[in-house]
């Protein structure tokens, strides 16, 4: 497809210069050279916070319609050049991720949960150590962002950077089926609350992660979410297959 056949509508609010809703258009206009999936439309919103204190005051938020799939990527910058790039960047990720799945499964947006897995290996509790240490290093985004990932990947939780806020998060797949997103702090609770799409669970607690795993050793819970009390971050210990334990940290 021509990257001139793609209608990519541009708004805005705040003081966003002319160029950068042009360059916001040419930007997002090339993502179609990366799939062979027929973009049908792309809409893109620029907001230029007018606060002077705001750090990152430029807001770039998109929607690029793939063969019917809704691929949405929302970033912030200090500059609104740089927000475009960083939201070209997010939406090459997202629409790879959604052809892939299309390509592998079918036109569901959802993808099919595991229908079986492994059973849990019921290690005795001081046999069990932390075999696995991952870290991430994730752009912020917004939680819808993130169940997106979540859903893409496959897994029962995913660690991420609220947008609003900069505090770790987790979005998990709840008994029913739904979304629900686990806040780190009080104030991404709020941020969550207020947008009023998806269920808030309650607070991370501040644990030690010696104490964390004691909660994932008397729960039947696959992950406990908890704020480190030395450095005051998001951190998820789950459990593995094997019995051990996994840790997922902030990078």
């Amino acid at each position: 497809m021509d990257v001139r056949e793609v209608e990519v509508g541009v708004t805005t609010r705040g003081e966003v210069p002319e160029a950068a809703k042009e360059y916001a258009t040419d930007k997002i206009a090339q993502l179609t050279r990366l799939t062979d999936k027929p973009i049908l439309f792309a809409q893109v919103k620029l907001t230029l916070e007018p606060n002077p204190a705001h750090e990152r005051p430029a807001v770039a938020e998109a929607t690029v319609d793939l063969n019917g799939h809704q691929v949405r990527a929302h970033v912030a910058a200090a500059r609104m050049e740089e927000a475009v790039d960083l939201l070209e960047g997010r939406l090459r990720r997202n629409m790879a991720r959604c052809a892939e799945r299309i390509d592998r499964e079918s036109l569901r947006y959802a993808p099919e949960r595991p229908a079986h897995r492994p059973d849990y290996v019921e290690r005795p509790v001081d046999e069990r150590e932390v075999v696995r240490h991952k870290t991430f290093a994730l752009d912020p985004m917004p939680w819808d962002e993130a169940a997106f990932d979540l859903d893409m990947l496959g897994h029962d939780f995913y660690l991420f950077t609220e947008l609003a806020t900069g505090s770790e998060c987790v979005v998990c797949h709840t008994d029913d089926g739904g979304t629900e997103v686990l806040p780190g702090t009080d104030a991404a609770a709020a941020a969550l609350a207020a947008a009023g799409e998806v269920v808030v669970g309650p607070v991370a607690p501040e644990l030690r992660l010696d104490e964390a795993e004691e909660r994932l050793d008397v729960g039947h819970e696959p992950f406990v979410f908890f704020v480190d009390g030395d450095s005051r971050r998001g951190q998820v210990v789950y459990r593995r297959f094997d019995g051990h334990y996994g840790l997922i940290t902030p990078g």
